[in-house]
This record gives C-alpha cells, structure tokens and sequence, in this order.
C-alpha cells in the first residue's frame, strides 16, 4: 500500500493508483477533459492538474491523470498557483472551442471571463477520448490523430469513411464537447436504440432503466445491442461499477412457484396507427399519439416537460387532438372509456407548460366525460379556452416547408374548413394485450370477440378458470379508478380461496433488546452518502464529513459509497457499538424510500428507531444544484447542520398497539353492500349488514333484464339467498344506524330497528358505506302530469310484464343532471335508454323509437349496444344544452319539439310515450351518516373518497371504506367490483390481531390547554374532540386526541395559542432547533 496526504488527509491506496484516482477515493471533485477511468491515462486537457510537495524539493505542477501515487508524497488540489494554472488552460480551451456550450461553462467555473488571444473556432479540443474508446474498448483504430502541433488533426485512416468503423457511436458518446466523431470516419448512421417509455420519442444507451421512477430501479444491460456481449469488447460498465454489480454471464431463469391463486393484469396494448392511415402517424413527425404527448408533457420526459415538437424542438401555437382513434371503428365496435378525459387533461396541461396563448383544439364525436368530477373537469377546461370540435377527421397533411400540419374538417352547420397546426395529437385506444390469447390458452380463461378477458356482471374479476382472476383494462378498457378497485376486488377473492392457511408464511423480524438512552449526552453518529456519483459527482462528501466532525454533539463521521448497501448498514451497527452512538444521522437520498430501511439498521443495533434523522441532500442538493458543486456542498452542510440539530432532542417513541375487533358492519343492503358482506364473511369473519327497508336489493329490485342479457333478479335472489343463509353475517333490516364512537379497529355503533322501538349495540374493526342513491323525480315534461310520460324504472316493469302499449317512443336522456343543480354525468343513463331501446325493437322492430341526447356515453363495450340500436332504426337526435325540447299533448298523442343540432332545424315527433332519463341523486341522508362516520361529502354530496385515483374505496378517515352508488353512479358491475374491493381492503385491517399506531401523533398538554378548541375544526381527520371535566368542583374544558385517528399532520400545534398540543417527533423545541441550525446557531 502507498500512503500519502491529499489537501492534508491521509490515505492509503495500491500500488499503481494515480494522483487522481486517489483523489477521488477521498471523494474529492478536480476537474478533467479527457479523463476516464475505463481508459488508460492520457493527460491530454491538463485541467486535472494539482500541486506535489516531496522530499523537501519546490513544489511541482502535475497532471493529476497520469502522475502515479508515491509513497509520503503531500498533494494539494486547490492552491493558487493550481487554480492559475487550471485558469490558463480553460482559456486556451475556450480560445480553440470558443461556441462548446461545455468549454463555455468549464471556463466560466476558473473565471475566464474574456479570451486574450486568437479564437480557433474548432470543435475538437484533441483530448483523445475517442480515440482511446476506439483503439482500447472497441478494438477497432477506426480514427487516429494526425501531424503535430498546429496540424494535428482527428481523421480515419487514409481520412476516408471505412468498413472497419462499426458505427457504434461509442465515440461520440465519450467526447466531452459532444462533437458528431462518428461521421469522420463512417457515412453510417449508428444504430438508434428507442427508448420504449418514452413511446420511441428518443434514444436510450444499451444500458439503462426502464424509466426513472422504476421498482426495482435497476439498470438492465440489453443484450441485443450490448456490444460486449455481441462481440466480446467494450465492457466498460463492467470496470466503472463501483457496487461491482455488473455480471454478463446472467441467463434467463424458468422459476417454478407454487401458489394457490393467479390474478391476471397484464394491462393492455396501445393501439397504434400504421403510416397507411390517414393521419400521417409515423410518417409526419409532428404526428405523435396520446401517449408520446404524455411523455412530451412530463418534466421527466425527453423535452423536460416544455411542451416541443419532435421535428425541430420549438414550441408549437396551436395543437390539434383527435378522437377515437382505433375506437368506435369497425375493427374495434367499442370505447376506449378513458381517451376523452386524458385528451382533456393533456390540452389543460399544456396551455399550463406553453402558456395561455397556446391553442388547443380537441376533435371529437361524444364527448364522454361519465364518470366522478369529470364533467366539471371538462367544463374548466373549456373555460381555460379548450376548444372542442364535434367532427371526425377525415385527414391530416403536412405542409412540408414548415413541417406543420393541415386539417380539413365539416363544421356541425355543414361548412368546410382548413386549419393549420403545429402538431397533432392521436388520441389512441385500448388493445387486449398482444400475448392475450397465448395467455388464455395457458390459464383456461375464456376471451370475448375482442381478445379481452371474459367475466360476469356479478363477478367481474372471476374467469372461468376456478383460482384465477383477472383485474384491470384485460377485462374492458377503463380508467385508473376502475381498475384499481378491480385489483382489490381480485385480492378480496384471492383472500376468500386462501383464508384458512392467511398468514402461515409470515415471519416476524426479532430485534435484540433495545438501549435505554435516556439522560445520556447525545452522541451523534454522522453517515454521509457518495450514491456512486449521484450525490458524490457534485457534492464534496469529504467536505461534508468533515464538516460534520465539528459539530457540537457528533462524536463519528464518516462516507460511505452506497450507505443503503447491505455491507455499509452491517458497517453503521458496528459504529453504533465501537463508539457508543445513542443518535444516527445519514446524509444520502429521500426518506420517502430509505428512513425505514435505516431506522430497521439502527434498531438492529439496539437504539430506538426514532432516534434517527435523514439529510436528503440528493434531492434537495446534487440534483437541483448540479452545476453548481460549491452551492450544493455548503447547503449539505447546511442540511447536514440541521439534522443534527434536532435528532439529538429526538425522543424513544414507540408504536402503539392497537387490539382489533374482527367484526364489520356493512351499511346498506343493496347490490353493493350484499357483496361486501358475503365477501368479508368469505373472509372468516363477523358481518353486521344493516339495510334501513324490510327488503335486500335496492335498486337491482326494480331491475328486470341487462343489456348483458343476464338475469337480474336470478343474480339478485342468489345474492339474498346466500346473504341470508350465511353463518358468518348477520342481518339487520328496517334499521338505521344512529350512533358511532371509536375509530379503526374498535368502533362501537347503536342501531336503531324500526317497527319494535328496539336498540342494538354492536362492535366492530372496520364500516363499509354501502348506501346507494337514488333516482330523480322529475318535474320537467309533464311527469307527473301525463302517465304517458315515464321514466326508466317504469317502463322497464312494462316490457317486462308485456304491459307496454304503443307504436312510437322518444326518449330524453340528461334530466336532472349535467345542470347547475347537478352539474354531474349519471353515468348509466345512456346505457339504460339502449337497453330499453333495443327491447323495444326486439318486441316489434316496426317501432319507432326515438333518442333526444346531448352526448351518447356508452363507454367500454356498451358502445357496441349503441351500434346495433342504429342498426336496427333507432334514431339519435342531438339536442344542445341549454335548448332542451320542449314536451306538449296534442290530439291525443305526445308532441316533442326539438331542434336538431345536426340539421340545424326544428323537427316536431308526435310519439305514444315519452321517457326519461332521470339522474341518479345522492341520499338525503348521506349528511347525517357522514357526520356519525366523520367522513365527507363531495360537492354533488356523494360520499368523498381518501384519492380519486389511487384510493376510490377509502375515505381519509381510517377503517372506513366506499363502494357502490353512495360513491357517485355506478353499473352493477362496476358497483359490485367496488364492494370486493373494500372487503379486501377491510380484510387488511381485520386479518390482524392488533395493529402498531405510529407514534408520530399529537399529545395534549392538559395543564395548558383552556379548551378553546381552536385545534377542533382544523383537525382535516377529525381526530380532535372537545370534552368537560370536573376539577375542584368547577367543570372545564380541554381537547383530546383519539390516537387511531391521528395522523401527526400537525395542523392542531400550528393553531393552538397555547403550546397546549404538539406532535410528537415534531415538537416546538425540535423545529425551533432546526430553524436555528438553518441560521447557523448550533447549541
């Protein structure tokens, strides 16, 4: 080993090593040009250069690159004559590449601020990298340098293109100017490997991860363009990796795995359009998908979010979105569900990226804007100045000198226009996965006429296959909501198969007895992270360190090259017990991924978990500060500082356990909440269903055919049959819930029974809000008024007792909904007037039948029912908004007055009957039961759920879950996934004996508080109540805090003028400690 001093810190380092590799071992940044550790040394650019003092001779200037380690040799990085030295060469660099972007900057760093001598205008500043890459790694010597000094030149042999030159881009990827070397020696275009997250909008190296965010976030060597593993060369991943991770010799594996269900969710496939279309995809490179745009949007995508066009990167004035691309055909007879509302989303995103001046024009035919909070999502952005266009296109053309677009387009008064865009967006639908029918055949699912999944209504998630289910858009194309509910409602079947063997292959993790630390001075223990070069190739972690050695109350430091490694976490625990730490601070990335991973190292050490902090200076300092190593290193330190400051007032906390009732309490008693109760007693445990009439069904018992064409009431009778004789539920009808108390785990409710005056106490671990909803009662179009004006549920009853008398029938759809009473979309209203339509046409196809819409939502596969109603003469007629038709008697027949928005005329249809289309209308009492479950309504006094997207059957309060129509309007298939959903959602919270509260909530300081409940109403969980006592003989008033409820957000402590109540881990003296540290007072 040579031992030697870097900036006054010893080390050691092998024999052979350079100045500059040990440089780097310390952690240490100097800058260099035609370095690469991959290659052999060349010394080439002198920026690396630094100052050696040896055996008392004057100190010498040195390329640090290529001078080797010697043995008691003292080095300094950053002395003055090494910064002049590194100042003059960034000037030559700078006077020979005066346009390099990467020249311009290096100069600027050693204040080069002006060239004093004559520029070159080169683009080449001969480091040698490429031709080291070439020669070393590729073995190829496909390009050289030629002559000397003023005519050294970088050519090919013979300064021809040759065939020995592979066109591998190799060079090109090294040169550190970013010079196009490849093109000097071959006419070959290198070989583009698509970046397939990004939709193929660019390229990625032949190693990389899937996509940023990616879980296991692994880089994957492909084997089809690696060169190493094509040709036995390069390798140069091999010899960087510092975790020494790389291994060619891996093959694919075949694993057996035995398992006692299978769920299926392979997704689905993009629909992509082929050059022989229309639109000009793939051929117009301003032509780009649904997808590729969500990309373009994204700040990790590969314009960094600004909003550019693939063919020269500018931004565009007006973009153009077309619907229904590879949906609503005649290849695919069905909706894509979700390509609407994702246009949508895009068009109000951009204009937010590109500015308000961006136009964005969104061409359509429905707009189907059906499910939650749509419809008011679809009316901001036309107030944000979307503007939408119903018209298919019929073409796109390119303008070729501008690359822009052309489209020409029938305006709905029947007029041609043309409109030129900058881009145009494809806004593509939902294919069955291409390995679908491979699938099908290995499993023994069934698929329907379009290889998507087949299942039923009543059990959506359950293929013919018993013990394999299926989840997501392989069933029908659908939104993110959706199908997660489907991916709980599959678990819950998966639990239902698997119950009696839950929990046999858990192995808890035994921690040795755990050191009371209490009243010991702190000593901190300070771990500072390289993250190879994602924290360490702009931070100075030595600087960090040793910055960290001289705070107040830190008795060890120390970096670490990856500190979440398995070996550096067995390293930590050993600190832990050498040098005695009662507190850790690790400086490294987000606690979002790592503090549980640390806090698990430090209490397999024996010290409390909570005696612990994270210093993200990943996120918050190499990444944003990247160009700036200075800043960021001070601002570490700064981080660093802060943590410091307040782990050595953290606290031992500790979880607090929580004993679980196994019981549920499911409220209401229709489709929905009959199947969360038979699911959670499938489950193995207790159910309370409590339904508030005599009778199970809800609206299903008005329900009489499908446009599935299965029965309703042969799956209603069998739902009630199995609810009624399971042993595992008990039913509570002509009841209503009037009391609860408790919170997750451990409520206690009182029912009320109608009829005998009786009241019933019942405990439980979870509640399911099953309620339903119900149907508007019109008062437009002589309802009530005339009996020959109906509404669905009435003229379904007659066509399915052979009562309905009539020849002619117009139906209105939208009434009572998508106003200003409720601006929602009902959702299955359109579906309902198909159904009926159809069964009118089925009875007798001589009856006119009648659709007066204002949008046609027949989402997912509904859409095909919708074609074969017009192909069987049911006629449509569009309606605008706010110019509904108008309903009158006349002689004897109903006269419905409307204009259509298609002809531009008013048209008169003398009909036997009318019928609605009535909203589906939240209850009446969902104010009241919200206000006993502490969970909220939303704007429409639906039930509000935790996340739209993530988490559509939770509500924010915890043990307290959704489905059914109490959540918006839903179809019977789609309610009956939700109520699988939630049993698997309570099934988590009642599988388990007791659960572990964290400990991070809020504590009453009861001498302080004055009960002003100033913390009460804030509290967004409802964790807070107010509560009299008697002292002394007076009655007062403070809060308290029910643990399970909450969630240590720390909204009470920010509003109490008391200091009455603070959150543990977050207390007053700890954030003030931060605070301080953050202002540099350290105590």
């Amino acid at each position: 080993m040579i031992s030697l001093t870097i900036n006054k810190q010893p080390i050691e380092v092998t024999e052979g090593t350079t100045l500059l590799g040990a440089i780097e071992k310390l952690g240490m940044r100097v800058p260099t040009l035609c370095h690469h550790e991959a290659l052999t040394p060349y010394g080439a650019c002198r920026l690396c250069v630094v100052e050696i003092h040896m055996d008392g001779r004057p100190p010498i200037i040195q390329a640090s690159c290529s001078y080797p380690a010697l043995e008691g040799i003292s080095v300094c990085t950053d002395t003055e004559r090494v910064k002049r030295a590194r100042k003059v060469v960034a000037e030559l660099l700078l006077a020979r590449c005066p346009d390099s972007e990467v020249i311009q900057r290096v100069a600027a760093e050693h204040g080069v601020r002006e060239i004093r001598i004559a520029k070159k205008n080169d683009d080449c500043i001969y480091c040698g990298l490429c031709v080291r890459m070439c020669e070393e790694r590729m073995g190829r010597s496909a390009i050289a340098f030629t002559g000397r000094g003023p005519r050294r030149r970088l050519e090919p042999p013979f300064r021809k293109h040759n065939r020995v030159c592979w066109a591998c881009g190799a060079c090109d990827f090294i040169c550190p100017v970013a010079k196009e070397i490849r093109t000097l020696s071959s006419d070959t275009v290198p070989l583009i490997i698509p970046d397939a997250f990004n939709i193929d909008l660019n390229a990625r190296p032949a190693v990389s991860t899937y996509y940023p965010q990616a879980v296991p976030n692994i880089p994957v060597i492909d084997r089809h363009f690696c060169v190493h593993l094509n040709y036995d060369k390069c390798g140069i991943c091999e010899q960087v990796c510092q975790a020494k991770a790389i291994k060619y010799d891996q093959t694919d594996q075949d694993v057996e795995i035995d398992v006692g269900a299978v769920v299926l969710a392979p997704g689905y496939e993009v629909y992509t359009p082929s050059t022989s279309q229309s639109y000009g995809y793939g051929k117009y490179p301003n032509v780009v998908s649904a997808l590729q745009f969500e990309r373009i949007l994204s700040p990790s995508g590969p314009s960094g979010g600004h909003v550019h066009r693939p063919s020269d990167q500018t931004k565009p004035k007006r973009i153009a979105f077309i619907q229904c691309v590879g949906s609503r055909d005649h290849e695919r007879d069905y909706c894509s569900a979700v390509c609407c509302m994702y246009a949508t989303k895009e068009a109000i995103i951009a204009k937010e990226h590109a500015g308000a001046d961006l136009e964005c024009d969104i061409f359509f035919m429905d707009m189907r804007a059906f499910s939650k909070g749509f419809e008011a999502y679809l009316e901001s952005a036309k107030a944000l100045g979307v503007n939408y266009i119903r018209c298919r296109v019929p073409v796109v053309s390119e303008i070729p000198e501008s690359r822009n677009l052309m489209i020409q387009y029938l305006t709905e008064d029947d007029h041609k226009l043309s409109r030129e865009y900058g881009m145009v967006v494809l806004s593509v639908g939902m294919l069955p996965p291409k390995d679908a029918r491979a699938l099908a055949a290995i499993t023994g699912i069934d698929l329907d006429q379009y290889g998507f999944c087949h299942t039923s209504l009543f059990d959506p998630v359950r293929t013919a296959r018993e013990g394999v289910f299926v989840a997501g858009p392989f069933t029908e194309p659908k939104d993110i909501p959706e199908t997660v509910a489907q991916a709980s409602a599959a678990a819950s079947k998966v639990l239902s198969l698997l119950h009696d063997v839950r929990g046999t292959l858990i192995k808890p993790t035994v921690y040795p007895p755990e050191r009371n630390v209490q009243g010991e001075e702190p000593r901190v223990g300070v771990f500072v992270c390289h993250c190879g070069t994602n924290i360490a190739g702009v931070v100075n972690v030595p600087n960090v360190v040793a910055y960290a050695q001289t705070l107040p109350g830190v008795v060890y430091a120390e970096n670490n090259l990856y500190t979440c490694s398995n070996d550096s976490q067995e390293r930590i625990r050993e600190k832990i017990k050498e040098h005695n730490l009662n507190r850790v601070v690790v400086a490294s990335c987000t606690p979002r991924t790592h503090e549980a991973i640390f806090r698990s190292t430090i209490r397999q050490a024996g010290l409390n978990p909570f005696l612990f902090e994270m210093a993200n200076i990943r996120d918050q300092c190499s990444w944003v500060h990247m160009h700036e190593p200075e800043k960021a290193t001070k601002k570490s330190n700064d981080l660093v500082r802060m943590a410091v400051a307040k782990v050595k007032l953290n606290d031992q906390l500790y979880p607090r356990p929580l004993e679980i009732s196994h019981d549920a309490l499911v409220v209401g008693g229709g489709v929905a909440g009959m199947t969360a109760a038979l699911e959670i007693a499938d489950h193995g445990f207790q159910v309370h269903l409590v339904e508030r009439q005599e009778e199970l069904g809800g609206y299903l018992r008005s329900t009489r055919y499908f446009l599935e064409q299965e029965d309703p009431q042969q799956g209603l009778r069998d739902l009630i049959n199995r609810v009624k004789t399971h042993e595992n539920i008990r039913l509570h009808t002509n009841a209503t819930l009037t009391e609860v108390h408790g919170s997750l785990g451990n409520f206690s409710s009182k029912i009320s029974i109608s009829g005998n005056g009786t009241t019933e106490e019942i405990t439980h671990g979870v509640v399911i809000v099953a309620t339903g909803a119900e149907s508007y009662s019109p008062v437009e179009y002589l309802y009530g008024e005339d009996t020959r004006v109906m509404v669905h549920q009435e003229i379904e009853q007659q066509l399915a007792d052979g009562a309905f008398k009539g020849t002619s029938v117009a139906f209105i759809q939208c009434v009572g909904s998508r106003n200003k009473e409720r601006p929602y979309c009902s959702r299955t209203c359109c579906a309902e007037t198909i159904k009926h339509a159809l069964k009118l046409k089925e009875l007798d196809s001589e009856t006119e039948v009648y659709v007066l819409y204002r949008e046609m939502r027949t989402y997912g596969f509904r859409e095909t029912y919708y074609t074969q109603a017009r192909q069987r003469g049911v006629i449509f007629v569009r309606f605008a908004d706010d110019n509904p038709p108008v309903v009158t008697g006349q002689n004897g027949r109903l006269s419905v007055t409307v204009r259509d928005e298609t002809l531009k005329e008013n048209i008169q249809l003398l009909v036997d009957h009318v019928v609605l289309a009535p909203a589906t209308v939240p209850l009446e009492t969902n104010k009241e039961l919200g206000q006993l479950l502490k969970v909220p309504l939303s704007e429409t006094k639906f039930f509000l759920e935790a996340h739209r997207k993530l988490r559509p059957l939770d509500f924010a309060t915890e043990g307290v879950f959704l489905c059914g129509n109490a959540h918006s309007p839903l179809a019977v298939d789609e309610a009956v996934a939700q109520a699988q959903g939630t049993a698997a959602r309570a099934a988590t919270i009642l599988s388990k004996d007791q659960i572990d509260l964290e400990p991070t909530v809020s504590c009453v300081v009861e001498e302080n508080c004055d009960g002003c409940a100033y913390c009460v109403e804030p509290c967004p969980f409802k964790a807070i109540t107010l509560v009299e006592y008697a002292t002394e003989g007076e009655t007062k008033k403070r809060v308290e805090v029910d643990i399970a409820l909450c969630k240590g957000c720390g909204t009470c402590m920010a509003t109490c003028p008391k200091k009455a109540i603070f959150v543990w881990h977050f207390k007053p003296e700890q954030l003030q400690a931060e605070v301080k540290a953050a202002l540099g007072i350290m105590t």
